[in-house]
């Protein structure tokens, strides 16, 4: 087992701002619906597998490329452009789904080294993610979509004829994804997220974050965790993996626990979170009428404990107030629903 200094990879470029200053602030930000289902895969070889997922009533297909299935280290590319995009929009600037940047600029915003190796292991990143299609009724921004698409609608790196010098490298987020963007449907990641090492240390963090969020505490069960995390090997290797990720607890954001007897990994909210984080929960207010409504609408939950996503959701996003809250409210709990499924 790694020692204490170990466990986290370390901080490669702790000077970052003084070489990227255009995203060197941007925050991690990642979309929720990656968050919540397990879309990459987490093997750290070619995966070339056909991944099939449903909880609820999601559905989900993932179809390798030539390259194999994109994996959750190949998602940093989308984290980075997701985060370019909400800075971008932020501060006023249009935003669309080709994003342009410099390779050196991605390796040092995801910790990752900088030498040859690192630029071929990008444009490898790029043709898993171009090549990975995905069959799904996982909503983004209201809409519902059917029909196989990539991660992204392909990528580019331009170079001039005549030095061949690497002017450029873009990538054209999928529709899909771009809606997430516009529909702040993203979530904030801890800065250490790039640090961590292993696979299945990242995947657990992503449930954490989307599911305990700024809660005081959330618990799931393994084998709904083991489904969680798209893990294709036995429930048993999972729980060995898991049990020594709750012996060095490293994980940032949340510190994990396990209750035997009723088999659940229990995360607890550390207070660690930066102050742009820990947005206060809008104030709005719910009539008996409006709960009524949000029962009906996500049979089987208990409204409360939703209230307490849709507050943190609301928060989070900076979404407009809305016109009536029972209503936006039973909205929310409409789509968990169909995301979801009964408890």
């Amino acid at each position: 087992m790694a020692k204490d200094g170990e466990l986290l990879l370390p901080d490669r470029h702790p000077q970052a701002e003084l070489f990227i200053c255009e995203v060197a602030d941007a925050v991690l930000k990642s979309d929720m619906a990656s968050m919540e289902h397990p879309i990459f895969s987490m093997s750290k070889t070619p995966d070339y597998k056909v991944r099939r997922y449903k909880a609820g009533n999601v559905s989900l297909v993932i179809e390798p490329g030539t390259h194999g299935i994109a994996t959750i280290y190949d998602k940093d590319v989308l984290i980075y452009a997701i985060s370019k995009l909400m800075k971008l929009r932020n501060e006023g600037h249009q935003i669309s789904r080709y994003v342009s940047f410099t390779a050196y600029d991605f390796l040092v915003f995801s910790n990752r080294r900088t030498n040859g190796s690192a630029y071929d292991s990008l444009k490898g990143a790029l043709s898993r993610l171009d090549g990975t299609r995905i069959r799904t009724n996982i909503k983004t921004n209201g809409e519902e979509q059917w029909s196989a698409f990539g991660l992204i609608d392909g990528a580019t790196i331009r170079r001039s004829s005549s030095s061949g010098r690497v002017l450029e490298w873009g990538v054209t987020l999928s529709e899909w994804l771009f809606n997430a963007v516009l529909a702040q449907e993203v979530l904030t990641l801890a800065p250490d997220y790039f640090r961590l090492r292993k696979p299945l240390e990242r995947r657990v963090y992503e449930v954490g974050r989307k599911h305990c969020g700024h809660q005081r505490k959330w618990g799931v069960s393994l084998d709904k965790l083991h489904l969680k995390c798209g893990s294709t090997g036995p429930l048993k290797m999972f729980r060995y993996r898991v049990r020594e990720l709750i012996e060095t607890n490293h994980l940032p954001d949340y510190s994990v626990t396990y209750d035997a007897a009723k088999d659940v990994l229990w995360f607890h909210n550390r207070q660690t979170m930066a102050p742009h984080n820990r947005l206060p929960s809008p104030t709005y207010t719910l009539t008996s009428e409006g709960y009524d409504k949000a029962r009906k609408a996500a049979p089987g939950w208990d409204v409360y404990v939703l209230e307490q996503e849709w507050r943190r959701w609301m928060a989070e996003s900076h979404a407009e107030a809305p016109k009536s809250p029972d209503r936006a409210f039973a909205g929310f709990c409409r789509k968990w629903f169909e995301r979801e499924g009964r408890p």
